[in-house]
């Protein structure tokens, strides 16, 4: 799964890397989002999207999918991921998988490993890993989004729809799989423009264009444990974890740099 990731890009930065035209993204995003190093679930992140008949944009939605049919808001805390094998049937992804479609931006994202260490509770004591681009690009993760509207609320309430979105996940590539057997599903640039697309939405087209990370395209390394908790937040949580730091059990992956 997918359930804290790093997102510390400047608006503009986005709008430049993801081809959005810069004034549009400024209007669309008034109050920029602080640096955000423990991206959690219910937190706002950007999206890039594209709506029917319009550009692409940069939007700032909440992570944790809430289906337009939804009675209740609060589930969207329990849809932060959605697998790849089965997007395309599950009754809350169906419709945004073939028609609200976005990607994700993010520095990198968070795993956990089990260590031969053990806690007070009696179970294994967990080693977060960075795992980020070796080239230090963002990575586009395929997301889906949807727009709920409240039905309490007037109509004429800035307030009255909520924009919320989910990340999808598929089997993790050999070198990170040592960590966890599931990582975001990440969009090549030269599918962002077709994954993006609303009038594309014939299912095996679109599970087409999900295809896992080329093989040594990043790279992981354990960091603090600091990240454990949401309330620490700062480039700090992303550095890599001394050598000497670092508990017994721990695998071996790809070095930090």
């Amino acid at each position: 799964m997918c359930g804290r990731y790093a997102s510390s890009r400047k608006p503009e930065d986005l709008a430049e890397e993801f081809e959005i035209d810069r004034a549009r993204a400024a209007e669309s995003v008034p109050e920029p989002l602080a640096p955000d190093y423990n991206v959690a679930p219910t937190k706002s992140v950007y999206a890039v999207l594209t709506r029917p008949d319009g550009p692409r944009d940069l939007r700032v939605l909440t992570w944790g999918l809430v289906p337009f049919w939804a009675k209740d808001p609060k589930i969207g805390s329990r849809m932060i991921n959605a697998r790849t094998e089965t997007v395309a049937e599950k009754p809350a992804y169906r419709q945004a998988f073939a028609k609200r479609r976005c990607l994700l931006p993010a520095d990198g994202y968070y795993e956990w490993y089990p260590t031969s260490q053990v806690g007070r509770s009696g179970k294994p004591l967990k080693q977060p890993f960075f795992i980020r681009p070796k080239d230090g690009s963002s990575l586009a993760m395929a997301g889906l989004y949807e727009i709920w509207r409240d039905k309490d609320k007037a109509d004429d309430d800035p307030t009255r729809f909520l924009w919320t979105c989910t990340v999808l996940t598929t089997e993790a590539e050999d070198e990170v799989g040592v960590i966890h057997d599931r990582m975001p599903m990440l969009v090549e640039r030269d599918r962002w423009a077709d994954w993006l697309d609303p009038e594309r939405t014939a299912t095996d087209d679109l599970t087409g264009l999900l295809v896992p990370a080329a093989p040594g395209r990043l790279e992981a390394y354990p960091v603090s444990t600091a990240v454990n908790a949401v309330r620490n937040n700062g480039p700090e949580l992303v550095e890599p974890l001394p050598l000497d730091d670092v508990p017994d059990g721990v695998p071996d992956v790809p070095a930090a740099p």
